[in-house]
């Protein structure tokens, strides 16, 4: 699914990903029932700045959460 996945250091995510053909940015939570997130639309460098932000989580629902549309996988 994914075209490249990092692991990151946050308290709540456990990996950053993203597919380059849906442009779909693939968030893996460390914990919960709906450990999967998918945002869609989002480019490529808006995806590599997430796995490499300072703060994930703030950057998440700063700049990810409010603009892209959500689904849960599965």
């Amino acid at each position: 699914m994914a075209t490249w996945t990092k692991d990151v250091f946050s308290s709540n995510v456990a990996s950053v990903g993203y597919d380059d053909e849906t442009n779909e940015l693939i968030v893996t939570w460390q914990k919960g029932k709906n450990r999967v997130s998918i945002y869609s639309g989002v480019d490529e460098e808006t995806a590599q700045a997430l796995a490499k932000a300072p703060s994930v989580g703030q950057m998440l629902n700063m700049e990810i959460k409010p603009n892209y549309p959500h689904r849960y996988a599965g």
